[in-house]
């Protein structure tokens, strides 16, 4: 049959001139395939380019689709290395424009279409390892590998994981990789020039793929989905690997690998390695650490896709958005994984293939397996058409009419049957797999467990209606049951007690948790699992709003977009009180949803760290103009006068924790003679002295809503005995004469967070022809020694999970950091970037460099812990067994005792290298 025969969809013409347009360039097409050439074109700007420059291929490859897309790969096989970048470029182009037109006309199905993408994905890869890897041994870089090896790639696999290993792999993917090396090919005298080698490789493999040039690129490529990106080369040994998985490999590396298929080079090594990591992936037993875990990766699939509110479909994500293609994905691979140890046949690495398995085992209706199969379909044709437009990697539904018309006009639909059928299916598809994971009955309840706290219940506040009594009565059973199967039920019900007893009233917030099952979960999940994050919402319960906004599970917008979210709210009102009151419920809502977000396991300490430090910012630089108008409405202005506030510790570095205070020095510029213009004038230091109080008083003054932060102005010049604030000449002056070697050891992690700008870049300026200057002091060390032995004898508590304070710990470390930056005449303000300088400046060695790196990360993170958890520093005994798991999955530890052996043992040798810098 031809093409034209075999067509069984159609777009329609979107854009009428682009639809003629494009006829003088496909002379040769008649009929049916004319028209579907001039409407794929009319409806994408990308596809009608391919169709003008490809047009000559085209007349011959539609006569035969297949035989063409079979010769494509063919002659990818023929290419010499020489010949690879231009000439997959230009097989892609040839490979993009036949499968979106066999996809378009419906002349190839779903699954041909993403089979053909990834296969021409697993052949080019396939392709350059093993040219590339010959290269390499032709230059003798490959110990004991001769020529012949080149043909399995001198052992090197590439695994495609995800879609592109499920033969899945959508119109315009990234493809996700790990690469890895069998090393039982070399002597062990051999193993690190052969690591090198094919490290080299993967990073020329990247580029070949993934470097945009004349013919654009061949598939963006992400290597991050092997074990521990942050920290290991982009290709591991078999024997590395292997260990990784088996000592710390997490719940959603397992779901990773249910995909994974040895793609390329030495694709024998890389089946056995998959076969090696089978008791790793696949469990035998079902014990209740794996179910949790399960449920852990569940709530982070529906926490990225924003569940509260009303479905959208403006900007609506059709991957990862409610209803969309990641809850079919998820809905069946958490069965494959439950139990998938014991039936073999659930182990399929399509989604398809394995809904089907699910249902031919009984785990899955088959009602729900038609409904599911068909809906997975259209979702990717979707994604696919809204790919094809532009060739961009998106998964977002048109955010206009106009956008809703181009794409309705490319399925060849009606606009507003479309949407209906879009809204109709993405609320199926979340309703059968929110369905999938609730309970098919009530578990019973111990009556009798806690009535000592329960019967109190009705005479707090939130329950003395008799609304609030009903509607609470439909919660109880689940909340006592949810409370019971906690790690320590007295303790979660001890903190639930806390969150009620502090409700005012209660029917509007029991109608939500009633309307919002989630958030039963959240609440509960938090009284289990963190004290201090529940005792937090419990004094702060409005937060729970911010859960049912719809951006409390998007991506973080950084400090820019928090600043301009605040300071918009901020502007919608000049009432200064006002402000203030906003200012403390935004600023709870944004730093609940960190809090939350960490211990789901959403994002790391490090992350979290970084996402305390924007909100003070956020906060600080929005509040900054509006204390700045209320003062100015009393006192009026200077001429020609600015401020701007310093962030100075750890606001400074960016690293914040859950209960971080920040630490400030305002700074301005004006005329010392000067008085205000108000009714109540002032001279210029009163001026800013006063404005200074003003600002530290809107920052920390309890209100209804609660105070804001606690603030530390004692780095400012001279410490307590200085001014609040200081003159930008004063300051310049003092720190280049007069100031301490502490204060220069401060100043390595000031940074400018609110004011002026221009202001602001001048004392940047200063800030770094400060510290070049007193580089070379003589007594830097012994000065920072004797600090030294003054914080420890003033502050060390003895305590092995106090990460803060005693020798070796996060204080003593950030201290010679500081040192390393200043002896260095560095202007970095990061802990991990001073002790990077103080390396590359010889200070200290790699080897110490990374001892000192590791030890602050791993600290960090349990410091983290601590105050998220407990409020306070780390007690194991008191946080629960929902804490430890916490901390554990944080840190990478199998029990909370080999946590601590490594903690001590850093300390140790930081210490000892501490010691010797401050010697030296």
């Amino acid at each position: 049959m031809t093409f034209e025969n075999r067509m069984t969809a159609r777009p329609r013409v979107f854009d009428a001139d682009k639809a003629q347009e494009i006829k003088e360039s496909i002379g040769w097409a008649s009929g049916q395939v004319a028209e579907l050439l001039q409407a794929t074109a009319s409806c994408s700007p990308y596809l009608e380019g391919l169709i003008r420059s490809e047009s000559v291929w085209l007349e011959s490859a539609l006569a035969d689709p297949e035989g063409a897309m079979d010769a494509c790969l063919t002659d990818v096989k023929t290419l010499e290395t020489a010949e690879l970048s231009f000439g997959l470029r230009a097989a892609k182009l040839q490979v993009a424009v036949l499968t979106a037109l066999a996809d378009v006309a419906g002349v190839w199905p779903l699954e041909t279409v993403t089979g053909y993408l990834s296969d021409f994905a697993s052949l080019c890869v396939d392709q350059i390892l093993k040219r590339l890897v010959a290269d390499e041994i032709r230059r003798g870089k490959l110990p004991g590998q001769r020529e012949e090896d080149g043909e399995t790639a001198g052992g090197m696999v590439a695994l495609a994981m995800g879609k592109m290993g499920a033969g899945e792999l959508n119109y315009s993917s990234d493809i996700d990789l790990i690469c890895l090396f069998d090393e039982t090919r070399f002597d062990p005298d051999d193993y690190h020039d052969a690591r090198a080698a094919f490290i080299r490789v993967t990073r020329k493999m990247t580029a070949l793929l993934s470097d945009t040039k004349a013919g654009g690129y061949v598939f963006r490529t992400d290597l991050r989905l092997r074990p521990d990106a942050s920290v290991t080369p982009v290709c591991l040994s078999m024997e590395t690997a292997e260990r990784y998985y088996e000592s710390v490999g997490r719940t959603w590396e397992r779901a990773a690998y249910i995909k994974a298929k040895a793609c390329a080079g030495d694709v024998e090594a890389g089946q056995r390695f998959l076969k090696t990591l089978q008791p790793f992936v696949w469990r035998k037993h079902l014990d209740f650490a794996a179910i949790q875990d399960a449920h852990d990766m569940r709530l982070r699939i529906r926490d990225h896709k924003g569940l509260a509110g009303p479905l959208r479909l403006e900007g609506h994500n059709m991957k990862l958005g409610r209803g969309g293609i990641r809850e079919i994905e998820f809905f069946t691979q958490t069965r494959q994984l439950i139990a998938g140890g014991r039936d073999q046949s659930l182990r399929a690495r399509g989604t398809l293939e394995g809904l089907a398995a699910l249902t031919e085992a009984g785990w899955v209706k088959e009602a729900d397996r038609v409904a599911l199969t068909d809906h997975y379909r259209f979702h990717r044709t979707v994604e696919h058409r809204l790919q094809m437009v532009r060739d961009a990697q998106t998964h977002h539904l048109p955010n206009d009419s106009e956008g809703f018309e181009r794409l309705s006009a490319f399925l060849g639909r009606d606009t507003k049957e479309l949407r209906a059928d879009l809204q109709s299916r993405l609320e199926a598809v979340h309703d059968l797999t929110e369905g999938f994971f609730a309970p098919d009955a009530t578990p019973e309840v111990d009556e009798a467990w806690g009535t000592d706290v329960t019967d109190r219940w009705v005479t707090y506040p939130a329950l003395r209606s008799t609304r609030a009594q009903e509607t609470f009565s439909r919660l109880k059973p689940e909340i006592l049951t949810r409370l019971q199967d906690a790690a320590k039920p007295d303790e979660a019900l001890a903190q639930f007690d806390a969150f009620l007893a502090g409700l005012p009233a209660g029917v509007q917030l029991f109608s939500l948790f009633e309307a919002n099952p989630h958030l039963t979960d959240l609440l509960i999940e938090v009284a289990s699992t963190s004290p201090a994050l529940a005792r937090y919402l419990s004094r702060n319960s409005s937060v729970l709003d911010a859960v049912l906004g719809g951006a409390f599970f998007t991506d973080w917008p950084e400090v820019e977009g928090l600043r301009a979210e605040l300071s918009a709210a901020l502007a919608r009102t000049d009432d200064y009180e006002t402000q203030l009151s906003l200012t403390r419920r935004w600023m709870k809502e944004w730093h609940f949803r960190i809090g939350v977000h960490h211990l789901r396991g959403l994002i790391d300490a490090k992350t979290s760290g970084v996402q305390y430090a924007d909100l003070a910012e956020a906060v600080v630089a929005s509040l900054f103009p509006c204390v700045q108008a209320e003062f100015e409405r009393k006192h009026g202005r200077l001429t020609k006068s600015a401020a701007v506030v310093l962030g100075m510790g750890s606001l400074g570095a960016r690293q914040l924790n859950a209960l971080s205070d920040l630490d400030l020095i305002m700074i301005y510029n004006a005329d010392s003679d000067d008085m205000s213009d108000g009714k109540r004038p002032l001279g210029t230091r009163q001026y800013y002295a006063r404005f200074t109080q003003a600002f530290i008083t809107a920052l920390t003054a309890p209100m209804a809503d609660g105070d804001l932060y606690e603030v530390d102005m004692r780095l400012r010049p001279s410490g307590r005995q200085g001014p609040v604030a200081t003159s930008f000449d004063a300051f310049r002056s003092y720190q280049m004469s007069d100031a301490w070697t502490w204060e220069h050891l401060a100043l390595t992690r000031a940074r400018p967070v609110a004011g002026d700008v221009g202001l602001a870049e001048a004392i940047e300026a200063a800030r770094t022809d400060v510290l070049a200057a007193k580089a070379k002091g003589e007594t830097i060390a012994q000065d920072v020694a004797d600090m030294r032995t003054r914080l420890e004898g003033a502050k060390a508590t003895g305590n092995p999970w106090d990460m803060k304070t005693g020798g070796g710990r996060l204080q003593d470390i950030e201290l010679f950091a500081q040192m390393l930056a200043l002896r260095s005449g560095s202007a970095e303000g990061a802990t991990a970037a001073q002790i990077d300088v103080g390396v590359a400046d010889g200070q200290i060695s790699a080897a110490e460099g990374q001892t000192l790196a590791q030890a602050v990360d791993l600290m960090w993170k349990v410091q983290s812990a601590g105050r998220l958890l407990a409020g306070g520093v780390l007690d194991p005994e008191l946080i629960g067994e929902g804490g430890r798991r916490l901390v554990l999955r944080e840190t990478g530890f199998e029990t909370m005792d080999a946590l601590r052996n490594a903690i001590e043992d850093l300390s140790v040798r930081s210490d000892s290298i501490i010691s010797k810098g401050l010697e030296a």
